[in-house]
């Protein structure tokens, strides 16, 4: 017997971030150390913590890698670089030059470990042509309100890029090159962890063009005097990319998965519904609340709780001024859906610990979520209408707040339905 939803969900929760910790998973992946000279370069949300992991296993290395503020870790011999996300700043654009000046000496002897995860695309900051780095800030920031999906928005960084799409891997050759990589994108494609830095990618400055047109972005004349005039992005085939071995080697299933054992220990029937959902959040709430009610009638006395897993990356069309992103989103999305319905928890979060651009990795909701809005004098409509739903959870106690989790398989969401 589930005692205690909340608990659960939540261990639920660490038991997936645990399974994806780089010190945990990655030194299976690694070969031996080679000969000659070998450089570490990377960047994400996880970046700092594969560095950690790889010289656990190899020793001090050469190399650098950038992460977001507050995700560096001790390293005897790869620097680390602190740097904004989701919007890229300076220390970001200073990093990657210095990063694209350690590969462009390497000759065919040497070896390049590349440690790519989530939060690259912010992280790596090497504007195409006469695009500035306020202009590139301002073009990720529409991006990120636009509501597309992390796949288009990625299209179009690689365009206005001097280092995504394949181009940091080209500045590496002719030197061999592994990258080894943590998957927090919809079907795990190389090509949009953190934009493929390392893989090339078939798309043109059109197609980033009819993106930016599709989801009404507008952007400076010099962002489209970029597009118009071409890009470096590498093609699949290309001579440079023939010494380049891309590798995941951790990706969403593998957390959800692990979360699954836990509960069919509890005795949950579990559920998978997708590691790789995509869509607005709020959208993709009303259909799991629906689909968490139809499963709650038709659940007796002494039936197994049942619980709905799901990973992915759910968007947020930005309409209001408020606090949010979209796990909290969906969650309160939900919790309107499911309109206090009895035997009904849920927790959202992203797994790298941070939930849009706030330090808060998500929520948890139950029967008693509206009482307490109301309670505080909080209305959850208004809330979801101005995208403020962290606002919403920090006035109820529902935030889940996990700090740096220096990793990043995407989101995590569950549903425990009891009878």
């Amino acid at each position: 017997m589930i005692t205690n939803p909340p608990s659960l969900l939540r261990r639920l929760l660490d038991r997936a971030v645990e399974v994806a910790d780089p010190m945990r998973s990655l030194a299976g992946h690694l070969p031996p150390r080679p000969a000659g000279r070998v450089v570490v370069v990377g960047a994400g949300k996880a970046s700092a913590r594969m560095a950690e992991a790889v010289e656990a296993e190899w020793g001090p290395c050469e190399g650098l890698v950038i992460t977001r503020y507050g995700y560096g870790r001790p390293c005897r011999g790869i620097e680390i670089v602190e740097a904004a996300h989701p919007v890229p700043d300076a220390a970001g654009q200073v990093g990657t030059t210095r990063m694209l000046d350690l590969l462009g000496g390497l000759g065919e002897g040497d070896f390049v470990l590349a440690l790519i995860s989530g939060g690259a695309s912010a992280l790596l900051v090497a504007p195409s042509h006469a695009v500035t780095l306020a202009e590139k800030q301002a073009v990720n920031a529409a991006l990120l309100a636009s509501g597309a999906p992390i796949d288009r928005m990625n299209t179009v960084r690689k365009h206005l890029s001097r280092v995504k799409g394949g181009q940091l891997a080209a500045a590496a050759h002719p030197a061999q090159m592994m990258a080894l990589m943590i998957s927090d994108v919809p079907g795990d494609d190389p090509a949009f962890i953190g934009s493929g830095p390392t893989v090339g990618d078939a798309s043109t400055p059109a197609d980033a063009q009819a993106i930016l047109d599709r989801w009404q972005i507008a952007v400076p004349p010099s962002v489209q005097a970029a597009l118009q005039a071409g890009s470096g992005v590498v093609p699949p085939g290309d001579a440079r990319l023939s010494q380049v071995t891309n590798r995941i080697y951790a990706a969403p299933i593998q957390s959800l998965e692990a979360a699954a054992t836990i509960a069919r220990e509890v005795g949950c029937d579990v559920r998978l519904l997708g590691d790789a959902l995509e869509g607005e959040a709020r959208e993709v709430a009303a259909v799991q609340a629906a689909e968490a009610l139809a499963v709650k009638a038709r659940l007796r006395p002494g039936d197994a709780p049942v619980l709905l897993l799901s990973g992915g990356e759910l968007t947020v069309t930005r309409r209001g001024d408020g606090i949010g992103g979209p796990n909290a989103e969906f969650a309160l999305a939900l919790a309107i859906a499911l309109d206090a319905a009895p035997g009904i928890h849920a927790i959202a979060c992203d797994t790298d610990g941070v939930d849009g651009a706030a330090e808060v990795a998500g929520a948890l909701i139950g029967p008693g979520t509206l009482a307490r809005a109301q309670a505080a004098g909080v209305d959850p409509a208004t809330a979801l209408a101005r995208n403020d739903a962290h606002s919403f959870f920090g006035a109820i106690d529902g935030q889940v707040v996990t700090g740096p989790t220096l990793t990043n398989v995407n989101d995590f969401r569950a549903i425990l339905i009891t009878p």
